[in-house]
């Protein structure tokens, strides 16, 4: 406790009159005056002397009893010892406690060392106060001091348990921390089972350290624990010595960075990174089967394209909550990223429960989302693959259950397949064609054939078609139906794109150069659409010399119009005025909304073949595609004519033009020439379509294109 004889020119705070010596008895005063140790009455409340023998008075180096009533001890008293005599006046009231320590005390600066016996002294009033007397001088050597000084002070808890767990010494930091006086070491502790550890370690007579939850005054804390067999110097009985030290903060914020480090942020769900170190982890110890299901929502982009992302978040903390509550909490939940999951389920071994628990997930998941007015169905498309824990290769199994996720999507998707070594063949095969195709792009290996378009009013080509073909090495030409779905998830299907839009705006130009009078179309994939390289080598070509201008018409899906309507709108109204005509490819099977057709500046909307290979039974839905053409002043083009019914009624209902293996297949640049010539000899073929008329100069059918 320092002090310094300061003088008070304040008056008294009334908390310290409160405390009036003169309730004390004249008898009590008589006994304590004629000691001659030093003896005082201390009020923790006030923070006040208010009675002190006259040894005190000599020992405080004050003039007499009024002036050291009038001393304020809070002025130089540190925020430790204030906080170690509030709770020793907690223990005189619980426990009618009594202390013998050593303290060294500071009147006018002066350090005394001193043994002080501290005992409660209840006042007049009801309130707790401690009654001081001094035992004897402390002629420790100074080392001796300042370690007693310093476990005054020290934030570092230290207590002192007889074996059977009450503690006979605390430092101050303990007494704080500790729930009450007589706190046992197994009522510190919140998990009985780390007691234990402890327990069963100090009967080995070893040390024991451990990080955790004990019980404090604070409430549930984190203590860095060390515990050690020793014993009590004062009466040699074995004894327990623990530290602590508190690391609740710490402790916290190391497991919100673990957190962080293995969660995904947005879902909750487990990430990628630990992941792999799951799985290691239940190789350790499990010996049953087990399985790993990857997982993605089906056609999540245009949920994200049609209502936003925040909406698409929202989808993917739902189905993440969904599929948790599904699978319970002995499996683990991952997001890989995007809308891609993989669930582990830990045991397997019976593969009845395994169906119905995926069953039970495809079930769950397809239930409606809302949020607010809005009303979300989903599905998802899951890939099975089991494996033996002990034994698993991770990257094996991952990529067994990602060939079963793309054996869903290809049957349908909304329902899961097993991995079987049949699919892995074919994913084998798939792989190598995903390898050489990444060599073709980056070689070339790519050319273009180039189906008519003719007129239905002239008979006359107008137009055609560019369709890619890769010529491969050894295979020769190769469909896109082997390589563009390929492309698209690989993401090849950018610098394919890129390759087609050169060589068809070249091709365009020499046939301006010629005098080859027709207009071309070129495909535009929706993520070409989205790259800003597109833009750029549109505007690149259109500045050339001899630039067809409005002759190529770029056709992109309906895909491509949902999102912000203002920014497309803007693009396609600059690639417009570039000199390049806009059309809507397989127009009725996408999604289209009619309100914001008008707002793009469309020039031609392209009827998909699947309507037309339905005739005359989708003759309805054709005339309402007709007349909303004819409403926004868009050219209507029929796609996939195959036979002589199908042309009379396009004919007859008004169609602008039509392109069809009816009419000719796609034909190499060299060869187009030519056709172009015999379709236009032979309007016929329009003006009398109840007569069969394929002009081919190629086998009968239609290839995909």
């Amino acid at each position: 406790m320092r002090n310094e004889n300061t003088k008070i020119e304040k008056p008294v705070p009334d908390e310290a009159q409160a405390s009036d010596p003169a309730a004390i008895t004249d008898a009590w005063n008589v006994t304590a005056n004629r000691l001659k140790t030093a003896f005082w009455v201390y009020d923790v409340d006030a923070s006040r002397i208010i009675f002190a023998n006259p040894s005190a008075c000599k020992l405080w180096q004050a003039e007499d009893e009024n002036s050291l009533r009038l001393r304020d001890f809070t002025k130089d008293m540190s925020p430790t010892v204030a906080k170690r005599l509030k709770q020793y006046q907690i223990d005189f009231i619980e426990q009618d406690t009594t202390f013998s320590e050593l303290w060294t005390l500071y009147p006018n600066g002066v350090p005394t060392s001193l043994r002080i016996v501290f005992r409660g002294y209840r006042l007049p009033d009801g309130r707790m106060a401690m009654q001081c007397e001094v035992i004897d001088r402390a002629d420790a050597e100074p080392e001796n001091l300042r370690s007693a000084e310093a476990l005054l002070h020290t934030d570092v808890m230290i207590a002192l348990h007889d074996v059977d767990g009450p503690p006979s010494y605390m430092n101050p930091a303990a007494r704080n921390a500790a729930t009450h006086a007589g706190q046992t070491i197994m009522e510190k502790f919140i998990d009985f089972a780390d007691y234990q550890a402890l327990i069963a370690s100090i009967e080995k007579a070893s040390e024991h350290r451990m990080v955790c939850r004990v019980s404090t005054s604070e409430g549930p804390r984190w203590h860095d624990l060390t515990a050690k067999p020793c014993k009590d110097a004062a009466t040699g009985n074995p004894a327990i010595l623990i530290t602590a030290i508190d690391v609740s903060e710490l402790k916290i914020a190391r497991d919100k960075a673990r957190y962080l480090a293995e969660r995904d942020q947005l879902t909750g769900c487990y990430n990628r990174s630990y992941l792999q170190q799951h799985i290691a982890t239940i190789g350790r110890h499990e010996t049953r089967r087990a399985a790993l299901l990857c997982f993605d929502v089906d056609r999540f982009k245009q949920i994200n394209d049609r209502l936003g992302h925040e909406m698409g978040d929202i989808v993917l903390k739902e189905i993440a909550k969904r599929t948790a509550e599904v699978i319970g909490s002995d499996n683990i939940l991952v997001r890989l990223g995007g809308d891609e999951f993989v669930v582990v389920l830990q045991d397997a071994a019976c593969e009845t429960e395994l169906i119905q628990k995926v069953d039970d997930i495809l079930e769950s998941v397809s239930q409606p989302i809302f949020n607010e007015m809005t009303r979300v169905s989903t599905s998802v498309s899951i890939g099975i693959s089991t494996f033996l824990p002990a034994s698993v290769n991770f990257a094996v199994t991952m990529r067994e259950a990602d060939i079963a996720l793309y054996a869903s999507k290809q049957a349908g998707r909304n329902r899961a397949t097993f991995f079987s070594d049949e699919m892995g063949v074919e994913a084998k095969a798939r792989d190598l064609v995903e390898l050489q195709l990444k060599h073709a792009v980056e070689n070339k290996e790519f050319t273009l054939h180039f189906q008519p378009r003719v007129s239905m009013r002239t008979g006359k080509v107008v137009s055609a078609e560019a369709l890619v073909r890769w010529n491969h090495p050894q295979r020769g030409l190769i469909m896109p139906s082997e390589f563009i779905a390929i492309c698209e998830e690989t993401g090849l299907i950018e610098d394919l794109g890129q390759l087609v839009l050169e060589l068809g705006c070249r091709q365009a130009i020499t046939w301006h150069q010629t005098g080859l009078d027709i207009d071309l179309s070129l495909n535009i994939s929706p993520r070409q659409f989205e790259n800003q390289r597109l833009l750029q080598s549109l505007e690149r070509f259109a500045r050339h010399p001899d630039f067809p201008e409005n002759k190529i018409e770029l056709e992109i899906t309906e895909n491509v119009l949902i999102g912000d309507h203002d920014l497309i709108a803007e693009k396609l109204s600059t690639i417009s005025k570039l000199g390049y005509r806009i059309a809507i490819d397989d127009f009725g099977t996408g999604y289209s909304n009619l309100s914001y057709i008008s707002r793009f500046p469309l020039h031609c909307l392209k009827i998909d073949q699947s309507f037309i290979s339905q005739l005359p039974k989708s003759g309805p839905i054709i005339s309402l595609i007709l007349t909303l053409g004819r409403q926004i002043g868009a050219t209507i083009v029929a796609e996939g004519v195959e036979s002589c019914e199908q042309l009379a009624w396009l004919r007859d209902h008004d169609c602008d033009e039509v392109q069809g293996y009816f009419l000719s297949p796609p034909v190499q640049a060299k060869n187009l020439p030519a056709m172009i010539q015999l379709l236009n000899l032979s309007t016929g073929v329009i003006r009398d379509a109840h007569e069969k008329f394929i002009l081919s100069d190629t086998s009968h059918g239609n290839p995909a294109e």
